[in-house]
């Protein structure tokens, strides 16, 4: 039985006993307001007892909890987080605040089990009120939290929920409805449920208090808002700036101090990647502002809004916004911030149906033109060579890879001639792995390294760099290196999947069986769905004959995702293993219903119909397969064997011929069949 719970408190909450127990609603601190207070009752005796393992989950205890800064060692300085705000020109993706979530799991996990703690029980109360952070933290605690260690006390006022956590909540935990308690009467008075109800933050369930709040003198509650702001603001906490002193003085009496609050907060949460608390902020601000007498801070917080949009996939809807912005006078600025967005979100952003090239190359022509009107010589010089970056990006999409590397190149040697050495430096940083990007495109890949390196030595604590260098060393053949370089990089950040999923690739090819399976494994605790590694993993279990674990992951990756053609195939694998040739057949054509193309299926069922004698039907599947993937010499193998078998020895070695033209191709065994097919003509004659 699951051990979690969710409480469905509509009421005022439940009395279920707990260790922790901590309020979620995001108005009180904005992103990881209830994970924030776990960590922060919890971490400094974690530290004490157990240096390293804050140590290796600091990125994420700072990003949850910034009080804990100067309580724990700090994480490793990049660019990107030393940048000031003017140069800050990386974002970070938006799946980031997963690795975070990770990284806590494992962390509370870790603590329970080196302390020999029975159970630590922690309370979420608000969860459905909580922000986007908490609510997909939880999401993903309740799926990783299963060695009874950490339980999990879930509690909502409702059950609308997003659909991770609805499904986490239904999958592991057990749902129970807190019974109403009974009436009591009230004796406070309305002066004191007022204050009760400003003191809550606004977030207050109880009737009288919200009632009393409603029917106040709004000068009155005002001035209690006022005082609550300044009285938070005196704590000097800052996700208290990204929740209730916001909210205090939205609610106060000076709507500038409440539009610089959001905008504060904004700007906070984008450079952290927390973008659904963007989302929240961004048209708070923008309904206090005043476009005309507050253009700068509009404009900055409306271009917050967007980047957030189209980070959350909500890109189209970022367009109408760019175009009030381009009403908005005639400052150079504003308009070439505009043309370089909109170019974005036509080239990167936008689902691909909308995407439009050659659109996007003309709206970053018009910003070049525009960057090269501004008057300070700095700006001028930044401005121009960050938007040709940009137009880099385009040329790379339009295939245009010479002129995105001459791009690319050209901003570096500018900024390094016009500018002094210690601006810009994330800039440059990322201009010198654009350009290792596009040499490796090139296949140039050499030079690609070099600037890796290059870029490394700028930044050495920035993981992304490690992860690219791995993918050139691997293309040049070094996997050694390849791998040493997804190590060190998984010192450097949070858990992601894609970091794990790349070094089995790396691990399987060096003949780590057991490092690739391991790596897999971890990758499919991390993210479920992903198909790919799942599919992976089981190929790898098949290998090694262990059909009881690749049943496993094949029946949770088909409650995950029913009828996909991979995992059917791969179910009947197993099936063929197992000698159940009728399920294995059933198996493959199913596969084949939902996927007419799955090139592995094909060649499965048609291994399966040789083994049947029934070769016409063996030999249609492998065309169909040769034909959706020409370039496997496998498949040319394949069908040559059959051919062979049926006596169509000339059809077999033209098969053989073509697979031995190809990269990967089994020489020796391809050169052994076709002699015997040689062979074989010779006694026929």
């Amino acid at each position: 039985m699951n051990s979690h719970l969710w409480l469905v408190a509509p009421w005022q909450g439940s009395a279920e006993p707990a260790d922790v127990t901590v309020d979620c609603h995001r108005r009180l601190r904005g992103p990881y307001t209830g994970l924030g207070a776990v960590l922060r009752e919890l971490v400094p005796t974690i530290d004490a007892r157990y240096p390293d393992l804050v140590r290796r989950n600091v990125i994420a205890i700072l990003s949850v909890a910034p009080e804990l800064r100067g309580t724990v060692e700090a994480e490793p300085d990049t660019l990107t987080a030393l940048a000031v705000p003017t140069e800050r020109t990386r974002i970070y993706p938006a799946n980031r605040t997963r690795r975070h979530a990770h990284s806590v799991v494992e962390l509370l996990e870790s603590y329970t089990a080196l302390a020999g703690h029975e159970t630590l029980t922690l309370r979420f109360r608000d969860v459905d009120l909580a922000d986007h952070t908490d609510q997909e933290f939880l999401a993903i605690a309740l799926r990783r939290a299963r060695s009874g260690r950490v339980r999990l006390l879930v509690e909502t006022v409702g059950e609308d929920l997003p659909g991770e956590l609805r499904t986490a909540l239904d999958r592991y935990a057990r749902r129970f409805v807190v019974p109403e308690p009974p009436a009591t009467g009230n004796d406070r008075a309305a002066a004191d449920l007022v204050a009760a109800y400003v003191a809550s933050d606004g977030t207050t369930r109880h009737p009288a208090e919200i009632a009393a709040y409603r029917a106040a003198d709004p000068d009155v509650r005002a001035r209690l808002h006022d005082e609550r702001a300044a009285a938070l603001s005196a704590m000097d906490e800052q996700s208290l700036r990204l929740g209730a002193i916001p909210y205090h003085l939205e609610h106060g009496t000076d709507p500038v101090a409440a539009g610089t609050a959001l905008l504060d907060a904004a700007n906070y949460c984008f450079d952290l990647g927390f973008y659904h608390a963007v989302l929240d902020y961004g048209p708070r601000g923008r309904a206090i502002m005043d476009p005309t007498a507050d253009l700068q801070p509009y404009w900055l917080l409306s271009t917050k809004l967007t980047t957030a949009l189209a980070a959350t996939g909500r890109s189209a809807e970022t367009e109408p916004i760019y175009l009030e912005l381009s009403t908005m006078g005639t400052d150079p600025k504003v308009h070439m911030s505009c043309c370089y967005a909109l170019a974005m979100m036509f080239t990167r952003h936008h689902p691909p149906e909308r995407r439009n090239h050659p659109l996007a190359k003309g709206l970053l022509n018009n910003s070049i033109a525009m960057a090269g009107l501004l008057a300070d010589h700095d700006d001028r010089v930044f401005f121009t060579v960050f938007q040709q970056n940009g137009l880099a990006l385009v040329e790379m999409h339009l295939g245009n890879m010479a002129e995105s590397l001459r791009l690319v190149s050209e901003g570096l040697v500018r900024l390094d001639a016009e500018l002094p050495a210690d601006k810009h430096r994330l800039h440059r940083s990322v201009l010198v792995n654009n350009r290792a990007k596009v040499l490796m495109i090139q296949g140039r890949l050499t030079e690609s390294l070099a600037d890796l390196d290059a870029v490394i030595e700028m930044d050495p604590n920035y993981p992304d760099y490690y992860f690219d260098r791995a993918d050139v060393r691997r293309k040049l053949g070094d996997l050694t290196g390849a791998e040493a370089d997804y190590d060190h990089a998984t010192t450097l950040t949070p858990p992601f999947w894609e970091l794990y999923y790349n070094r089995a690739d790396i691990r399987s090819e060096l003949g780590d069986h057991e490092g690739a399976v391991a790596d897999l494994s971890y990758v499919v605790e991390l993210e479920p769905g992903e198909v790919d590694a799942r599919v992976n993993l089981i190929d790898l279990l098949l290998a090694a004959e262990d059909l009881a674990t690749a049943s496993v992951l094949i029946d949770e990756g088909l409650h995950l995702a029913p009828g996909n053609a991979r995992l059917l195939h791969a179910r009947g694998l197993v099936a063929q293993e197992s000698g159940d040739v009728e399920r294995a057949r059933a198996d493959f054509d199913q596969a084949l219903a939902v996927d007419a193309s799955c090139v592995v299926a094909l060649a499965s069922r048609a291994a399966l119909l040789h083994e049947l004698d029934d070769n016409e039907a063996a030999l249609a599947d492998l065309d169909l397969a040769v034909a959706l993937a020409p370039a496997d010499p496998d498949l040319l193998y394949n069908r040559g064997f059959v051919r062979q078998a049926t006596g169509r020895c000339a059809e077999a070695v033209a098969d053989y011929d073509a697979a031995l033209r190809l990269p990967g191709a089994d020489e020796e065994e391809l050169l052994r069949r076709r002699a015997s097919c040689h062979a074989e003509s010779l006694v026929s004659r």
